[in-house]
């Protein structure tokens, strides 16, 4: 009967907000006094709530209420380093594999929150996915998934990117283990070995992995630290290079925690355009912004360039290895694709992430998580602002996990990388963000565990450490 009363409150409201009987931003009625003048639980009206959040219907907010979300309007559907660098092939160092070892990748002491308490949010999603193994029918262990991945997944994830300003329906969207995985299989899909790939630098150490393994030589497009890729840089390579494919994270990227702006994003997709580019976009970021939402670059795609992969690895759990790619006029290639390296997904774990955010739980933890991250970030620089034994610049993201540090030029971040794994920390060089030798005295540091008086230490004892050394 409680399912049926919750149901009944979302279709109720749900039809009210469609036909206009609550106007963009008003405040729904208080959980309070939906119970007290319906005779219902608080348990009933918050599931109701929560559903009609995730449907983009509603939105909450902290100590106001529930209020109608303003809709965005749906765009059309889209129709069927410096510019002297010289391109190369690239080797991954070991480094990068002893750190993922260690899994270590976002933490720079790995071992101090092995027995902390499990969020609210993993623990509501592990018996959203435990629900969908118990419902499993017949002999559905002896199938696989199909090729696509769950059809729920899919119109969960189109619903959200309507709201970030997207239009592409879920026979567009194809789950990948992981974000790795779906750029993975977009350059195997765009590019062949001896194709040039435009990245920003400094950029993700994954991307030089998955050209090295395919063969790709990288171009390295220099890369503020507020706004991204320079898009004059990108277009003076352009002139001089055959580049195939640019590679890009708009939102928060790694490891500078960079938002590019409209302006640049026009710019790119005139660029791709002109040169007949593929554009290749890691959204995996974006839900993490501190500031409200960001739309994807897909958005303002027009002409079918931007093939967007995400993930919730980074938003919800590493653990999941769970991605998707919308990728249009290369969408054939590469379902194909996936078809041969990975066959199929797994249906439950699919199914329970998709129960999850119907019900309103990943929207609960994302707002737990933005809030939890930024007040982590602001730890963060005041600890280097105040505390740091030595002079350092560093990037101040409104989004993602963390901050790129600049160093003096003395000191070689590389170099101490076995001193301080002999303190039991695990630190992320900044030559490992390029496949050029640069960045020596650069850092990146993540603030995606909380700062508690072991870690607090471990982070001032590094700063010892790497003036010491310098």
């Amino acid at each position: 009967m409680s399912e049926f009363l919750y149901i009944k409150l979302e279709q109720m409201f749900s039809e009210e907000i469609e036909a206009g009987r609550w106007a963009a931003g008003e405040r729904l009625p208080s959980v309070r006094e939906l119970c007290r003048e319906r005779d219902l639980s608080k348990a009933t009206v918050l599931h109701a709530y929560s559903r009609l959040e995730a449907r983009g219907l509603i939105e909450a907010r902290p100590k106001a209420g529930y209020f109608v979300r303003r809709q965005e309007s749906t765009p059309a559907m889209p129709s069927t380093g410096d510019p002297d660098t010289v391109p190369a092939l690239v080797t991954v160092p070991a480094l990068i594999r002893d750190i993922m070892r260690k899994g270590a990748a976002f933490d720079l002491l790995p071992n101090a929150d092995r027995r902390a308490d499990v969020p609210a949010g993993i623990v509501e999603l592990n018996r959203s996915v435990a629900r969908a193994l118990r419902h499993q029918r017949g002999l559905q262990h002896q199938y696989y998934d199909e090729p696509l991945g769950v059809q729920p997944l899919r119109d969960q994830l189109m619903r959200r990117y309507q709201r970030r300003g997207c239009l592409f329906s879920t026979e567009q969207i194809s789950i990948t283990a992981g974000c790795q995985h779906a750029l993975f299989l977009s350059l195997m899909a765009t590019c062949q070995a001896g194709d040039v790939v435009a990245v920003e630098s400094p950029g993700f150490y994954g991307v030089i992995q998955l050209a090295e393994s395919l063969g790709l030589k990288i171009l390295e497009i220099p890369a503020s630290t507020d706004t991204g890729m320079d898009m004059d840089a990108l277009a003076s390579a352009l002139i001089e290079w055959p580049v195939k494919a640019v590679l890009v994270t708009p939102a928060f990227s790694t490891p500078t925690g960079s938002l590019m702006p409209q302006a640049a994003r026009a710019r790119l997709l005139a660029l791709a355009d002109q040169y007949d580019l593929v554009i290749i976009e890691d959204d995996i970021y974006a839900e993490l912004s501190f500031t409200g939402s960001v739309s994807p670059l897909k958005a303002l795609d027009h002409n079918d360039r931007v093939i967007l992969c995400g993930s919730v690895s980074k938003s919800l759990s590493r653990d999941l290895r769970l991605g998707w790619v919308v990728a249009g006029r290369w969408q054939e290639r590469i379902d194909q694709l996936k078809l041969i390296n990975m066959l199929a997904g797994n249906r439950f774990i699919e199914q329970g992430v998709a129960d999850f955010i119907c019900d309103g739980g990943y929207d609960r933890h994302l707002r737990r998580q933005r809030l939890q991250l930024q007040s982590q970030r602001d730890q963060l620089v005041e600890m280097l602002q105040q505390e740091w034994a030595l002079p350092v610049r560093f990037s101040q993201p409104e989004g993602g996990l963390c901050l790129w540090l600049e160093l003096p030029d003395t000191v070689d971040t590389l170099a101490c990388y076995p001193q301080a794994q002999a303190a039991g920390m695990v630190i992320t060089p900044g030559g490992l963000f390029t496949s050029q030798a640069r960045y020596k005295n650069c850092l990146r540091l993540s603030f995606a565990h909380p700062w508690h008086s072991t870690r607090r230490e471990a982070l001032l004892s590094l700063g010892q450490l790497l003036m010491a050394t310098g």
